[in-house]
């Protein structure tokens, strides 16, 4: 009997998901819209994602919240347009708790807009205009919740450094331990999240080499308000690019290169005499690779950064992940990601040699259940340890459950 009564609510829980689903095929066909012979195509589609964190203080990474357990729901909109086959155009909107997970209020925001041209059909050149994600790397065109194996980044598009972009240190002492007595949020890290930040770019492809180069209003290391062309403008650029080869379906190598200034405009008054925010640039150099086969997905990212630090000098860091994920059941995957991130040591003006952020380590291991083509449930289980510094560690544990439409 009892057998009975399990095997009923498990078909009604599977019919209902199928309604849901079904409701939200047809949705799907409301929100497109085609005109003048299907030369003009618009759709309108978007994710809602409820995320639950339990974490140690100091919270990890990017996420700005003074209590151990953190509910942070996200709604994200897109709309897409193609005009014939050259011209497309798209845009990202949310309304969510802040750009990065907080224990803020609500708020609506428009992270990317841009228009794109593609003069020949074989994608040898486009031109896009706009604010969007960098070109830098292989993370970012997968770092949406629906595409992303993880719920959070890699450890070096997320890790707080002892870099400040508002406010320049006067002494080397200070800009070391300013971290301890400042919000974690006023310091950046090397490639803060997609780095929406606004510009243009020229890719293409040509045979089995792609590019594309760019240039926005504000470095790869700053924070989402810098992004807005209202905010920063285009005084200071910071130049982006990454080339690509890919001998065959399986591998992708990818190079990246960006070179920029860092600071903001208020932090003009507190640096040296003589000097403007053009004299101090952020400088990377990354290294990518991907591979896949049958069930198996592969990615790494390996980068080399350098901050020109005013009273200090250069302040380099090494930071790389690898990351793995494999497909138990066409529904069914798994995933695992160990990250790391080195700093180089920097005299304290007291003749003592010290590293200006804490090493550190971070594995990741998650799972992701798509129950139908709309709806995803993703667990995650993060450990992060120092082994330099206070030799805090933390445990990250977060699930997310994602409605596509």
């Amino acid at each position: 009997m009892k057998l009975h009564a399990f095997s009923l609510c498990m078909l009604a829980c599977t019919a209902c998901a199928f309604d849901v689903d079904d409701f939200l095929d047809r949705l799907d066909t409301a929100l497109s819209i085609s005109a003048f012979h299907d030369n003009l195509r618009v759709r309108l589609s978007g994710t809602l994602d409820l995320e639950i964190y339990q974490f140690e203080q100091p919270a990890p990474g990017l996420i700005d919240s003074n209590i151990d357990t953190l509910f942070n729901p996200r709604l994200t909109l897109f709309l897409d347009a193609q005009i014939g086959s050259q011209i497309y155009f798209f845009a990202q909107s949310r309304l969510d708790r802040r750009f990065d997970p907080s224990d803020h209020g609500a708020q609506v925001r428009l992270d990317e807009y841009a228009l794109r041209v593609t003069p020949w059909e074989d994608g040898r050149f486009t031109v896009q205009i706009g604010k969007f994600a960098t070109v830098v790397g292989n993370w970012v065109p997968r770092h949406l919740s629906w595409d992303n194996p993880f719920i959070n980044g890699p450890l070096v598009y997320e890790n707080v450094t002892a870099i400040q972009d508002k406010y320049a240190a006067f002494s080397p002492l200070e800009f070391l331990y300013g971290p301890y007595y400042e919000g974690k949020y006023a310091f950046n890290p090397v490639i803060w999240g997609p780095s929406y930040a606004s510009g243009i770019s020229v890719s293409g492809q040509l045979g089995k080499f792609d590019y594309a180069v760019e240039m926005k209003n504000a470095s790869l290391s700053s924070r989402p308000e810098s992004w807005y062309v209202t905010e920063n403008g285009f005084e200071n650029p910071t130049f982006s690019g990454r080339f690509g080869f890919r001998p065959n379906e399986a591998w992708n190598f990818g190079l990246s290169a960006s070179e920029g200034p860092y600071f903001r405009r208020e932090a003009e008054p507190t640096l040296p005499p003589g000097r403007d925010i053009d004299d101090y640039r952020e400088f990377v150099l990354g290294q990518d690779v991907s591979f896949a086969w049958r069930h198996l997905q592969l990615w790494a990212e390996f980068y080399e950064a350098r901050f020109e630090v005013p009273r200090v000098g250069n302040a380099d860091t090494f930071a790389y992940y690898i990351e793995a994920k494999y497909k138990f059941t066409p529904q069914l995957f798994g995933a695992i990601r160990w990250n790391q991130q080195l700093f180089s040591t920097i005299s304290d003006g007291y003749g003592h040699n010290v590293n200006w952020s804490p090493d550190l380590g971070r594995i990741d291991i998650a799972a992701a259940y798509r129950f139908t083509p709309h709806m995803q449930l993703k667990l995650q289980y993060g450990f992060q340890h120092e082994t330099t510094g206070p030799g805090e560690d933390n445990h990250l544990f977060a699930a997310q459950f994602t409605i596509r439409f």
